[in-house]
């Protein structure tokens, strides 16, 4: 009999601290117009690093370019090969053992190329 009691109790509660929420007349925003309105949006800037190494393999089928490339003190990398996400025009021309420069970004897993070039 104590839990019912109890457990209607705190029901009566919740759905009385519920209503009185929707009923809160200084924030009803029905009439405020929102244009013009400055809306504030938190946007991290996704950094660009720059590296240069050696291709070791292009796959245009998946469009990524695998490479051996140095330290990258901008995102705390070691040297390493890895894949890249690049686009098809970015793949255009480029092959295994071509030495590059490239910039790009991280975001999460996946490193995506920005720019790519050959060196001679």
């Amino acid at each position: 009999m104590k839990l019912t009691l109890i457990a209607v109790a705190s029901t009566v509660v919740a759905l009385s601290l519920s209503a009185q929420a929707e009923d809160m007349p200084g924030m009803k925003m029905d009439a405020t117009p929102m244009e013009g309105m400055q809306m504030k949006q938190e946007t991290q800037q996704v950094p660009v690093a720059k590296a240069e190494g050696t291709i070791k393999a292009v796959d245009t089928t998946k469009q990524t370019v695998t490479i051996a490339h140095g330290a990258v003190p901008a995102v705390q990398w070691p040297a390493m090969t890895m894949a890249f996400n690049a686009t098809t025009k970015q793949l255009a021309g480029l092959k295994a053992g071509d030495q590059v420069a490239f910039e790009f970004q991280v975001e999460g897993a996946k490193a995506t190329i920005i720019s790519i070039k050959k060196l001679k």
